[in-house]
């Protein structure tokens, strides 16, 4: 189990204490001590923080699958991002949100370790809404029309602004200020002739906007 929060793990603990045919192998906090006692133990499966910036990398999960037959459960948070996806082809077998239910989580564990895949209803929609906004991330960073009117940094803005993320969450994704943020997304609105956030977060869902940008 990895979890960046020791109470998280404390309370998830206690539930699978309490169940005779589970047990907590190990604890993890970061990345590191996750696949080292991975590659010494090789549990069934890997329970997951992925609302932790530490854990919940692709990466990290990459490196649990190079140690064995271990199925990762990802605890996720509330917005699911590309990330998610990127790690649901290196190892995440089931989605789980970080506030379900112990009902929940154990039968998750349960089907997990039978061979089955699991996603929470309430993961779904918001799921294929990150698969499709990642689509069409992927067309503005790579899209040549945009090579000569956005930086490489503006495009990837963009693509968040149409992602609905906010000049915070922006600035967390890229290691950036807020106030840097506020620049390049009034950079992109000036060079690409819109008013507000709102209308470019609408261009790139319609997927207008390369056709004015160009």
């Amino acid at each position: 189990m990895a979890l960046a929060e020791g109470l998280t793990r404390a309370g998830i603990i206690q539930i699978l204490n309490d169940v005779e045919d589970m047990s907590v192998v190990a604890q993890a906090a970061t990345s590191s001590q996750m696949v080292q006692l991975s590659k010494q133990l090789r549990p069934d499966i890997a329970i997951v923080d992925g609302v932790s910036a530490e854990l919940g990398r692709p990466d990290a999960i990459r490196g649990l699958a190079e140690f064995g037959a271990t199925d990762v459960l990802l605890l996720t948070p509330t917005r699911i991002d590309g990330n998610i996806l990127r790690m649901l082809t290196v190892g995440v077998v089931g989605l789980l949100p970080m506030d379900a239910s112990p009902k929940d989580l154990l039968h998750a564990l349960r089907l997990i370790s039978t061979g089955y895949g699991f996603i929470d209803p309430v993961v779904i929609r918001p799921l294929v809404q990150a698969a499709a906004y990642q689509t069409s991330e992927e067309s503005i960073t790579s899209d040549d029309r945009f090579a000569g009117i956005l930086t490489p940094r503006e495009r990837q803005v963009l693509a968040c602004v149409g992602q609905g993320y906010s000049n915070m969450e922006i600035a967390q994704r890229f290691t950036l200020s807020e106030n840097t943020v506020k620049t390049h997304v009034s950079r992109v609105l000036g060079k690409l002739g819109l008013r507000s956030r709102v209308e470019a977060a609408l261009a790139v869902r319609n997927s207008w906007i390369a056709q004015d940008a160009s």
